[in-house]
């Protein structure tokens, strides 16, 4: 009697807690947002991210929490999503804080810099190391909460119309390359262009430019400039792990209730793995297929990824030197990383190098 007793309670305590569930649902608000992207929506992976987070938002919301996602262009160019998601002109925007380095050099440490972090480190870093609190923090004078949403892994170091076999080659390169490491590149001579994608292929067909990064394999071949530039290098050591970052309205999102806020941020932050997977799964295809095509092949030569190191390094202790906000948030990045190299050398790394090697090893047994 007691069991059935107690099976019955609990019977009608799930029946009231689902008849809750949608009672709580219609309690909440209807909203309707806009959302600005750095990106064209022929970059599935890019783009794609924040029409994902839309689309995940709308489905836990029952369709009462709807973000409409722009493409560059439709609304304000790419690189001005952050004075349109600033100024309120739209709710919120998906881009890359690296584009912002006109207005504070502090800006490129939560997408990448030079010789930093990888795209899981690079999380850590965001998730558990302190910087999420960080440029939370910076971001308040913007009228921003930030919130990841989307890492590349490492990119490639981009096409170049003619080889790089000395630090000597890169003098008066006129290179398309995003960020703060356009100022490292020219304290050797490189002529930085910053470039919307959507313009670099005809730059790099009239010679306009001599050489353009963007991500990797399977965006670079959506783009076509393996037809117009045909050395490929690797890797791009300014971008080990380049987070993508939404942008919200900090008055919009200080608007949200709760329930609303949770679900955006998972829906973030889900995007941000998704984004990482579908590079990971789609570059190698398009890189042998790249390769097939004609596209050759090149290492930077150590020579010139040393000088690089250098100078990157340089400009951030003088950048730290007369920024107070960069050397804040810098002194606790370059700790985390150092801790991070050490970490990964003991055994990311050691696994990685020896499954290059075994996999090597056994394709030449088969010969």
């Amino acid at each position: 009697m007691e069991r059935r007793s107690f099976l019955k309670k609990a019977a009608v305590g799930a029946a009231a807690g689902a008849a809750a569930a949608p009672a709580l649902a219609a309690e909440l608000p209807t909203i309707k947002w806009r959302c600005a992207s750095s990106f064209p929506k022929s970059l599935d992976t890019l783009y794609g991210a924040a029409d994902l987070v839309a689309k995940r938002v709308a489905a836990a919301t029952g369709g009462k929490f709807h973000i409409q996602v722009f493409a560059a262009g439709e609304i304000v160019p790419g690189p001005a999503v952050l004075d349109a998601v600033k100024d309120g002109t739209v709710e919120c925007g998906h881009t890359c804080s690296y584009y912002y380095v006109g207005k504070d050099p502090t800006f490129a440490i939560e997408t990448c810099i030079p010789f930093g972090l990888n795209s899981r480190q690079q999380t850590a870093w965001m998730m558990e190391g302190g910087g999420l609190e960080l440029f939370r923090e910076f971001f308040k004078d913007y009228n921003i909460h930030n919130i990841p949403c989307g890492n590349t892994g490492a990119q490639m170091g981009g096409w170049f119309r003619k080889e790089i076999k000395t630090v000597e080659d890169l003098k008066g390169l006129k290179f398309r390359v995003g960020g703060f490491t356009g100022q490292a590149l020219a304290k050797l001579g490189v002529v930085p262009q910053q470039i919307p994608g959507s313009d670099i292929y005809p730059a790099l067909e009239k010679g306009t430019i001599d050489a353009a990064e963007w991500v990797g394999p399977y965006d670079d071949q959506k783009l076509g400039f393996n037809k117009v530039a045909k050395y490929y290098y690797y890797p791009g050591f300014w971008e080990g792990g380049p987070q993508i970052s939404m942008y919200i309205n900090i008055k919009q999102w200080n608007a949200l209730p709760k329930e609303y806020q949770t679900i955006l941020e998972d829906a973030c932050l889900y995007a941000h793995a998704e984004m990482q997977a579908r590079y990971d799964a789609k570059n190698p295809i398009a890189l042998k297929q790249l390769i097939a095509a004609g596209a050759q092949l090149r290492p930077f030569p150590n020579e010139v990824m040393a000088a690089v190191y250098k100078a990157s390094h340089e400009l951030y202790d003088e950048t730290a030197a007369k920024n107070s906000k960069f050397k804040k948030i810098y002194e606790q990045w370059r700790k985390f990383r150092d801790d991070q190299i050490q970490w990964f050398a003991v055994a990311e790394n050691r696994f990685d190098n020896f499954m290059q090697a075994a996999r090597t090893a056994a394709a030449r047994s088969k010969k």
